[in-house]
């Protein structure tokens, strides 16, 4: 069927133009087995929190068949749902009970690499060199008098090199773990490959797809060495990527200013292809980057209005907790798509970064931050998208390195990402806070101080964050959405951002000391309000 509201100009406009998403990390979300992992019947059960909680959609993540290496993102079969999950009648029963309770469901495709025990690779090992079979993917000779070193130099997102060899002598490229092998995207048969997983979710009734790892499709098809300059090690992170601790805010930016293996040109022609798809299906069905690259205007390539609907913009999570910043973010997100059709999306945290109260200094300053920075984001025109378990004001968690098993822990040592991804609390005072049934602690251990911030207690407290949350996308529903998209800059000093939508008035402080506030009516604020505004906090204020 004719999608007839992405192609009438005077239909309403797309619902995902404006909406919140919530993420769902599948493992960490709700249990509904008892075996301490998150599941899709545990998701279906919690839908109505969901809808209470204000949000438009869920994006879920990976649910696959999968070996699970790295949590779902090594998928042997792109049409099925992995027993530790559940069953493709609990993604359907899931599919329909969000749709009764007015949710979209995004699910996370992910089309760079599969997992090393996808049917395409087993046969690809045991084929030879030169092979249809190894063809899928990016298999090359080595270096070297006898093939003993890699094809070239670069390095695994995880750590360590991209290449491994196998028994015959030739190697293969992974951009991230040795049991996610690389597509080779130049090769047909992937391209149709993933025009069938396409269908077969929007046959069953998904809303739209997040693509992950969205800009490495497609690699310089020299597969040359990277070029890495004297001030640049393969191992360092960008400035901004530094958290208040001195950790690194994500786990999977690591930028270059040579990079053949990201964001290459051929990779668009993937996405004009999965647009003409989705074209064909009704309910304007969308797609989202993750894209992670270097410029405003090299995500807004992702977006142009034959390609994807949207792409995460990092720079809004990556930028430090200053006004300047903030406003560096805004005016360059709004240039960027400025000639095309697309909306831009906001966000804060994710499954691959440091959760962002402890990123702006932890504790009481951190979480007031956040809270400012949220209610920041939620006035903002486009689409903003939240973390589960942000809206409890986690934290990120120290988990003992005996619990830890990122990919990126287990190649390098470094700390990883399982710290943002302790199974969320739903109520009780002791481990797993009815994460699930009986009294074992989930996969990942949750803190023994986690009982105040349990779903339950904070329901009816009005001071606490989940109210916080409830109140602020009520009023970004009531206020911000209907206020147009132009944003207009004030200036109310160096450590204030403000800006006008419409006759809504936001002034977020992001110094410690209190500023004057501008006339107007006081609609939401991200903490106590008297006269003056307190430093790390926002308001927003009716003053059209």
């Amino acid at each position: 069927m004719e999608d007839m509201t992405l192609n009438d100009p005077n239909a309403a406009r797309e619902w995902w133009r404006d909406a919140v998403t919530y993420q769902v990390y599948v493992r960490s979300f709700a249990d509904s087995d008892g075996d301490g992992v998150g599941d899709l019947p545990g998701i279906t059960s919690r839908l109505p929190y969901l809808r209470d909680l204000g949000v438009d959609a869920l994006w879920i993540t990976p649910f696959f068949t999968s070996p699970q290496h790295d949590h779902g993102y090594d998928v042997a079969d792109y049409c099925d749902v992995d027993p530790l999950f559940g069953s493709l009648a609990d993604a359907d029963t899931l599919l329909v009970r969000a749709h009764e309770l007015g949710l979209r469901v995004i699910v996370d495709l992910v089309p760079n690499h599969t997992s090393s025990e996808h049917e395409w690779f087993r046969a690809a090992l045991d084929a030879a060199p030169g092979s249809p079979e190894r063809a899928r993917y990016l298999f090359r000779d080595g270096r070297g008098t006898d093939g003993s070193e890699p094809p070239n130099n670069w390095q695994s997102v995880f750590g360590g090199p991209a290449w491994t060899r196998v028994p015959d002598g030739q190697w293969y490229l992974h951009l991230f773990d040795a049991t996610q092998p690389d597509l080779d995207w130049r090769n047909t048969e992937v391209g149709d490959l993933f025009e069938d997983v396409l269908r077969f979710w929007l046959d069953r009734g998904v809303d739209g797809f997040r693509v992950d790892v969205a800009h490495g499709l497609v690699k310089e098809e020299s597969l040359r060495d990277q070029v890495v300059t004297s001030d640049e090690t393969p191992s360092s992170v960008p400035e901004e990527s530094v958290a208040a601790d001195g950790g690194s805010v994500s786990m999977v930016e690591r930028h270059r200013r040579d990079e053949p293996m990201w964001d290459q040109p051929e990779v668009h022609d993937v996405y004009r292809r999965w647009h003409k798809v989705l074209a064909e299906y009704d309910g304007d069905r969308m797609t989202v980057a993750e894209a992670w690259t270097q410029t405003p205007e090299s995500m807004a390539r992702f977006v142009r209005d034959d390609e994807m609907s949207q792409a995460f913009n990092f720079s809004w999570l990556l930028a430090p907790w200053t006004a300047d910043a903030f406003a560096e973010v805004i005016t360059g997100t709004l240039a960027a798509i400025e000639d095309i059709d697309a909306s831009p999306t906001w966000v804060l945290s994710n499954h691959d970064v440091v959760r962002h109260p402890t990123r702006y200094g932890g504790g009481a300053t951190g979480l007031a931050r956040a809270r400012a920075a949220t209610l920041t984001m939620l006035a903002l025109p486009g689409s903003s998208y939240l973390y589960q378990g942000e809206e409890l004001g986690l934290e990120q968690v120290d988990v003992a390195p005996q619990h830890r098993s990122d990919p990126s822990w287990l190649r390098t040592g470094e700390e990883g990402r399982d710290g943002c991804r302790v199974p969320i609390p739903w109520a009780g005072d002791a481990a797993p806070y009815d994460f699930g049934p009986g009294a074992a602690q989930p996969w990942l251990p949750q803190p023994d101080d986690w009982a105040p911030l349990t779903v339950a207690a904070q329901a009816e407290h009005p001071d606490s964050v989940l109210t916080f949350y409830r109140a602020a996308l009520a009023a970004r529903r009531k206020f911000a959405t209907p206020a147009g998209d132009d944003v207009e800059l004030l200036d109310l000093g160096a450590d204030v951002l403000a800006f006008r939508r419409g006759g809504l008035t936001v002034v977020l402080n992001c110094a410690a000391a209190p500023t004057a506030l501008p006339d107007g009516e006081i609609l939401i604020a991200s903490g106590p309000v008297a006269g003056e505004l307190p430093g790390n906090t926002a308001v927003w204020l009716r003053t059209g």
